[in-house]
């Protein structure tokens, strides 16, 4: 299960990583988002070590999800050193954020 991020640990568990992060901005009622959510919780598996897998609640946590301009989910955000690398836009296959994440390491 990828990590729970919230506006209180954002700070924390994204910006001040020392390995790259992926983030997934998601909502329980949207329907892709419930597509993406298996994919990141694979990733969080495959990457323990190497790099940070989460998920932020935009419903529960708007303050980073608007800080960083997203108005579409699902939206993953990959972080390096806090500054945002690249982004994914609605539903894509897990190659993808592989990638992405890859691209980061």
């Amino acid at each position: 299960m990828a990590l729970e991020i919230t506006d209180a640990n954002f700070e924390e568990i994204v910006l001040k990583s020392d390995k790259p992060v992926l983030v997934d901005f998601w909502a329980a009622w949207c329907g892709p988002c419930r597509m993406v959510g298996p994919i990141v919780d694979e990733l969080h598996t495959e990457y323990e070590g190497k790099a940070v897998i989460g998920k932020v609640d935009v419903d529960a946590n708007q303050e980073f999800a608007a800080k960083y301009g997203v108005r579409n989910i699902p939206t993953v955000l990959i972080f390096k050193n806090g500054e945002v690398v690249d982004k994914q836009v609605g539903v894509a296959p897990k190659k993808t954020y592989s990638e992405k994440v890859d691209a980061a390491l």
